[in-house]
């Protein structure tokens, strides 16, 4: 398992035990209509048992199968469920959102794969639903009716694509998977070799910078006060997070020698359409032979500390340690 597949699980798992239990609880609570007193009494714990559940204490599988059932949400996330108003809109939303993750990879021209659209972790419906909610998007209790339209076999259906860029929720869903293709091509191609090469990036903060790769693609997108009154501190907070994580794997870089090939820090302060154009041309093979200027800002630090280790010696060798005085004012450009 490579750092990448090993940090997503790590990040699977940790939301699995902090969100599930709570949103479980609650979905089954409203699917029986009962008190938690009696749904205790059904899965035979406590009542103190549920309270704790419902912030968010660890709830094995078995409970978690059990109430699954109750709540009848099958393998759905329990959270996105939650935050749909119903299975049923859930299943929409889901339906929407695989289309739209769809069409993004489809009109991707960076040349890499979007992987994490093709949702194999299952988490793709929660993440976007989330980082809207950070941005401070409120999720509809029903599901638009202008996008509750049957699609026909024809992935093209021009109806619907023109429902979908109409409302704002289906349009924000496709711009901030649009500015992922962009944003994910830029990771893959210049970032994601430094950090699965390396065990220490793994054990430090910049294990984040490829789960949160969604927020950052959403930060690129405009997005109306309107909408998403939240977003400017959100922006603001995904790219500090980023400029703090990338400087550890520039950091890291530089000590153990490996070759930056662009300006990691572009990650965030670019375009998403540059960062696509960038990682386009780099799977191309069209940056072959670019070396950013980083290296050679590397190269001549390694020869001025080779300079002061080997120059005391020569000196001493000729007899001029004891001679030689430097005259700071012959260093300045008069």
């Amino acid at each position: 398992m490579d750092i990448f597949t090993l940090s997503l699980a790590v990040f699977t798992k940790s939301y699995r035990c902090e969100m599930y239990s709570e949103a479980l609880v609650q979905l089954s609570l409203e699917a029986l209509g009962c008190t938690q007193k009696d749904l205790a009494l059904r899965l035979g714990v406590s009542a103190t048992q549920i309270s704790k559940w419902k912030k968010g204490e660890h709830l094995s599988i078995e409970m978690e199968e059990k109430l699954r059932e109750i709540s009848g949400i099958g393998d759905q996330n329990p959270e996105f469920v939650l935050w749909s108003g119903s299975r049923e809109n859930a299943n929409k939303w889901e339906q929407l959102i695989y289309s739209l993750a769809e069409m993004a990879r489809f009109n991707d021209e960076t040349g890499y794969e979007a992987e994490p659209l093709m949702d194999e972790n299952g988490l793709l419906c929660w993440n976007i639903f989330d980082t809207l909610r950070e941005m401070g998007v409120s999720i509809p209790n029903e599901f638009p009716i202008e996008l509750d339209i049957l699609r026909g076999d024809d992935d093209e259906d021009d109806s619907f694509w023109e429902a979908v860029h109409r409302n704002q929720y289906s349009s924000a869903i496709y711009n901030i998977f649009k500015a992922f293709t962009d944003v994910y091509g830029f990771y893959v191609a210049y970032v994601a070799d430094l950090i699965n090469e390396d065990m220490e990036l793994f054990d430090s903060p910049a294990e984040n910078i490829e789960p949160c790769l969604m927020s950052l693609a959403a930060s690129k997108v405009n997005m109306a006060s309107e909408f998403a009154p939240g977003f400017m501190a959100f922006k603001y907070k995904v790219e500090r997070d980023y400029e703090e994580w990338l400087g550890l794997v520039k950091a890291r870089a530089f000590r153990v020698g490996a070759p930056l090939r662009a300006e990691l820090l572009d990650l965030v302060h670019g375009g998403h359409d540059g960062l696509g154009h960038v990682a386009e041309a780099e799977s191309l093979g069209l940056n072959a032979s670019r070396i950013h200027p980083d290296i050679y800002m590397n190269e001549l630090l390694v020869g001025m500390r080779v300079i002061h280790q080997v120059l005391p010696a020569i000196m001493k060798k000729l007899g001029m340690e004891d001679e030689f005085k430097l005259d700071e004012n012959d260093l300045h450009i008069h």
